[in-house]
């Protein structure tokens, strides 16, 4: 019995120290989405300011004229998470990006995890990519991509480039779920929106730069904020997933702790009733002992 409880005992304690560690793991990942929803407020700024300039210049130089090429490479983008403790989150995100795989484009991945789930869905990346270890990695990211993307496109033309991005976004009641958002061409809503809304100021935009730099610059750095503002929301929304599996988690070990808890004092209940009936009976055996006569 005292084994038994020895046993209890020290299975309690691990259970604790698991706790310990849970808890941990959960007010990380609490602590460590801050930064980059900061991040993610701080882009959409700039991309308001990008947006502003791309709006000045279809005001000055009129609507684009988007040829559709004969030709397209697809490129396909996905960011995974690679610290893994988020459950199944890179498998969903494989399964998006495999609904947009049709004519075997070429794939950009962020994430060795990622790469492992992308090929389970018989996708092969064409290169893999390290995530942010932290918010000011978010900057080599998005240049590094964007850098990608040029490449890619100096091997296609003059045939036409399309690029997808997948990744996971926060929805409603703090769900999370896989999205697709065509990056290029750029989205010709997004353009006749643009100059139709009001100018903001009265004077009359002009610029020293050539059109076609000018365009260039203005779409790369939309892709630069967009793919910025991308990689900000999934590391969000992992570290979200990761702190819902450890809530989870703490709620499992606390349950399985009061079970602990509640054998050990079964048993240690059962084990002073043990030594408590051995004191009665061996007193009741005293008593029925006849007595030595006085000498």
């Amino acid at each position: 019995m005292a084994q038994t409880l020895e046993r209890l005992t020290q299975r309690t304690e691990t259970m604790q120290g698991i706790r310990s560690i849970v808890r941990t793991m959960k007010t990380m990942s609490a602590i460590n989405a801050a930064p980059y929803e900061q991040a993610a407020r701080a882009i959409d700024d700039w991309r308001e300011t990008v947006l502003d300039g791309l709006q000045a210049f279809l005001h000055r130089n009129g609507p684009l004229a988007q040829e559709v090429p004969r030709r397209t490479r697809r490129v396909l983008i996905v960011m995974g998470s690679d610290h893994g403790l988020c459950g199944n989150y890179n498998e969903l995100v494989a399964a998006e990006a495999a609904r947009h795989a049709d004519g075997e484009p070429a794939v950009l991945c962020v994430g060795a995890q990622m790469e492992d789930a992308l090929r389970g869905e018989g996708l092969v990346p064409d290169a893999t990519l390290l995530p942010p270890a932290n918010a000011d990695g978010l900057n080599r990211l998005a240049g590094d991509l964007v850098l990608r993307i040029e490449e890619l496109r100096g091997r296609t033309l003059p045939d036409g480039i399309a690029v997808t991005l997948v990744y996971t976004q926060r929805g409603e009641h703090g769900r999370q779920a896989p999205v697709s958002q065509v990056l290029l061409p750029v989205d010709a809503g997004l353009l006749a929106g643009l100059a139709r809304r009001p100018r903001p100021s009265p004077s009359l935009p002009d610029f020293s730069m050539p059109a076609p730099d000018l365009l260039a610059a203005l779409i790369r750095n939309l892709l630069f904020a967009t793919l910025f503002r991308a990689a900000a929301e999934a590391l969000v929304t992992e570290n979200a997933a990761r702190l819902a599996r450890m809530q989870q988690a703490e709620r499992s070990v606390d349950e399985r702790l009061e079970d602990l808890r509640a054998e050990t004092r079964t048993v240690r209940q059962s084990e002073i009733t043990t030594e408590l009936l051995d004191v009665i009976v061996g007193f009741e055996a005293l008593k029925r002992r006849p007595r030595r006569p006085d000498p």
